[in-house]
Parts: C-alpha cells; sequence; structure tokens
C-alpha cells in the first residue's frame, strides 16, 4: 500500500497445541507500516472453527500454584535434552502465550522470533486473584540466528486471561 505500508494476506492451518488432531482454519491481514519500526504490525484475523476449552486445565494449574506453600521459582524450561516436566508445562505454555505477544510487538518484515527457552521463572506475590511471574526467557531470532534474552512480567487468571505488564530486550551479558 503506497505511502502506509505491506500488506500481507494468509491463510493458516492452527493446531491446538493441547490436543494436536484438533485444527481450525485461519486468515489474517497483516500491515507492516513503512519507517517508523517502533509500530507493531496491524493484525486482522478470523477463526473458523473452535479449538478444545482449557478452563478445566486452567483451573487446576490456578490452583495448584496459589496451593503453593513458597512461590513457584524455576530454570531452563525446556532443559537441554529438550524435556518440559509435566507440572512445568502451564508454565510453558503461559510463557509461549506471553511471549507471542512481545514478538507481535517487535516483529519486522525482516525477523523471525520463535520462543527457545525459559531461562529463569519466578512467581511474584501478589494481594490480589492473579498470577504473576517475572520471566527471562530466550527468543530464537531465526534469520540472523541470535539469541536474544528478554525479560517479561506476565499477569495470569483463568477468567482474564494473560497480560504482559512489563517486559524489555535486554543485554546479551544478562545470559551469564
Amino acid at each position: 500500500i503506497d505511502d502506509v505500508g505491506h500488506k500481507y494476506h494468509l491463510e493458516l492451518l492452527l493446531e491446538d497445541v493441547l490436543d494436536k488432531d484438533s485444527t481450525v482454519n485461519c486468515t489474517a491481514e497483516v500491515l507492516y507500516h513503512l519507517g517508523n519500526k517502533n509500530i507493531a504490525p496491524a493484525v486482522q484475523f478470523t477463526i473458523e472453527g473452535e479449538l478444545k476449552n482449557t478452563d478445566e486445565a486452567d483451573n487446576i494449574f490456578y490452583s495448584r500454584i496459589k496451593s503453593l506453600e513458597k512461590e513457584l521459582v524455576a530454570e531452563n524450561i525446556p532443559d537441554s535434552h529438550g524435556s518440559v516436566s509435566p507440572e512445568m508445562e502451564p508454565i510453558r505454555l503461559l510463557a509461549q502465550v506471553a511471549s507471542g505477544y512481545v514478538i507481535w510487538q517487535n516483529s519486522t518484515e525482516n525477523t523471525k522470533f520463535q520462543l527457545a527457552q525459559i531461562k529463569h521463572v519466578k512467581q511474584v506475590k501478589r494481594s490480589d486473584d492473579c498470577l504473576e511471574f517475572d520471566y527471562m526467557i530466550l527468543l530464537h531470532e531465526m534469520v540472523s540466528q541470535e539469541i536474544i534474552p528478554w525479560q517479561m512480567t506476565v499477569l495470569w487468571h483463568p477468567q482474564h486471561g494473560v497480560q504482559v505488564t512489563q517486559d524489555s530486550c535486554q543485554p546479551k551479558h544478562a545470559l551469564e
């Protein structure tokens, strides 16, 4: 689009992460704005069908975390062998959703980010019903093959969804 940006029309098949046999069709239009790289791409999408309802799994996870004696702390998810323990799978899925927001906000036509690993996650004590987690994640930028440390603070409640309240790219030495 002249003087505005580049628009792409996509047709995708989305796979449910909890039920690999369940898929839905998705169409999307993505507009990358010209000039200002600090503006996230504009995305409009339509999903045909429904993915599996996660309410039960969400509530089980929420109750488990709320009942912990001490705040959750974990590192290296997945581990060096690519394994994720069953109790850490919801923490990984939450990071995947939250990192999707970070990736969208920082994407350009010349980038392709993917969540590589949760380096560190720590639950933050709160007085309300939300769960809060501070994550240090590693994003793999597929084009440059760069591994980028990124900090994000994530709020979550089963009835209110995921919110990234703060995020920032970290210097490479943050991994040390």
